[in-house]
């Protein structure tokens, strides 16, 4: 029925514009979904974080509070959107709204359900993708969050302030050292998939069956893949571009009202493009036994798919939400070793111990184990590497407890 009123809907356009007419209506959906979906997402990370520090989060507009995200956007609208005198004004103004577009973009190839085999833009069928058949969807998606930085840059920069420069110069080095342990999380999806383009990434795991979902072959990417991703989209604990102890604000300390906010939406959308990759490259996407299979073809299975994915993507989200307000914020200095030291070399060991399973032939379930002993590994790497900051840092000796008590 549905797929008749879309056919019908797309007869009412010129033959001419007859194959714009999906594609445009899914990216408003997908616009107009996502920026609510940000608004109350605001408002379940004010509650969840109200309900984890013992206190009362928002409730006084509305039922629940529920009509604040509402009374936020109309306050971030009408409040004065001052542009101080020693900013360079065509770059502060076009700062955010870079920001806000590379991250929509890297939406653009995230399926948000079953992609149909065969896709034609005319026959009513539904793509649940922007831009449907890109195989090299990975790719696209790293270049152009890699873009993200630019808006960060080009507003701390605009700024023309220490706080903010200082903040860009962060979110650079860090993008730029957490872009290499991204990319190399899902070469080894690559390998065992034979392919780049996530809608074959998820139709592969969903052929296979829960058993056939790549955190069983591939746990430590998933773990890379999540705190990398975290870490290029700014969220704490990785956040030291915009930490408030150390720079105010960081790059966006002289920004206000809806040129902020803009910022703050990047951010967001960030989040669930995060979310929406993690369970579709490593939990199966819309698959899920028994409800949502392959060949599953009752009556609004295509709406359970749906949903099996957006509530797996809204499990990752909570977690987001949920280390912000657990795990402390690195120093600089932790967050480029983390990197560096500790997420490349294993991303690297991870890629070939792929390799090793494919060039011999062996049971893909011989990556589990393998994933394993290299967290164990690194773990004991670690804790022997370690050392007291104050005797590693400046080679001061530690003093017995009761020396200075004596000497008094």
């Amino acid at each position: 029925m549905i797929r008749v009123m879309l056919e019908q809907f797309i007869n009412w356009f010129p033959e001419w514009a007859r194959p714009f007419v999906m594609p445009m209506l899914t990216i408003v959906i997908v616009l107009q979904v996502n920026l609510g979906v940000c608004s109350y997402l605001i408002l379940l990370e004010r509650k969840l974080s109200a309900w984890m520090q013992d206190r009362i989060g928002p409730n006084r507009v509305g039922p629940w509070g529920l009509l604040q995200p509402l009374a936020d956007m109309g306050k971030l609208l009408l409040k004065e959107d001052i542009i101080p005198a020693h900013v360079n004004k065509v770059l502060f103004v076009l700062a955010p709204g870079i920001s806000v577009f590379t991250t929509m973009l890297a939406f653009a190839v995230v399926p948000f359900g079953p992609v149909p085999e065969n896709l034609s833009v005319t026959d009513g069928q539904f793509p649940f993708i922007i831009a449907p058949g890109i195989d090299l969807g990975m790719v696209f998606i790293f270049a152009v969050t890699s873009l993200a930085v630019y808006g960060i840059i080009l507003g701390g920069w605009a700024s023309n302030s220490k706080y903010s420069a200082l903040g860009a110069l962060r979110a650079s080095a860090q993008v730029v050292s957490y872009e290499i342990p991204l990319g190399m999380s899902v070469v080894g999806l690559a390998l065992l998939t034979g392919s780049m383009s996530i809608e074959k990434i998820l139709l592969h795991q969903a052929s296979a069956g829960i058993l056939g979902w790549n955190i069983w072959f591939q746990p430590l990417a998933c773990v890379i893949f999540f705190a990398a991703a975290m870490a290029e989209a700014q969220r704490l604990p990785f956040d030291l571009s915009e930490c408030e102890q150390e720079l105010v604000g960081g790059w966006h300390t002289e920004y206000s009202a809806m040129k902020w906010g803009l910022f703050f939406l990047g951010e967001y959308t960030h989040v669930i493009t995060i979310s929406f990759l993690t369970s579709i490259l490593f939990f199966g996407g819309w698959q899920f036994p028994w409800i949502a299979e392959v060949n599953s073809n009752y009556l609004g299975s295509t709406l359970v798919k749906v949903l099996v994915l957006l509530t797996k993507s809204f499990a990752f989200i909570i977690v987001i939400q949920m280390l912000r307000w657990t795990i402390p914020r690195f120093r600089f200095d932790q967050l480029m070793g983390l990197a560096w030291k500790v997420m490349i070399p294993l991303a690297t060991l991870n890629v070939v111990t792929v390799m090793i399973v494919k060039q011999f032939h062996l049971c893909v379930w011989w990556l589990l184990p393998m994933s394993a002993v290299l967290s164990l590994g690194a773990g004991l790497i670690g804790t022997q590497s370690t050392r007291p900051f104050a005797r590693k840092e400046t080679g001061m000796a530690v003093e017995p407890a009761g020396h200075h008590a004596h000497a008094h």
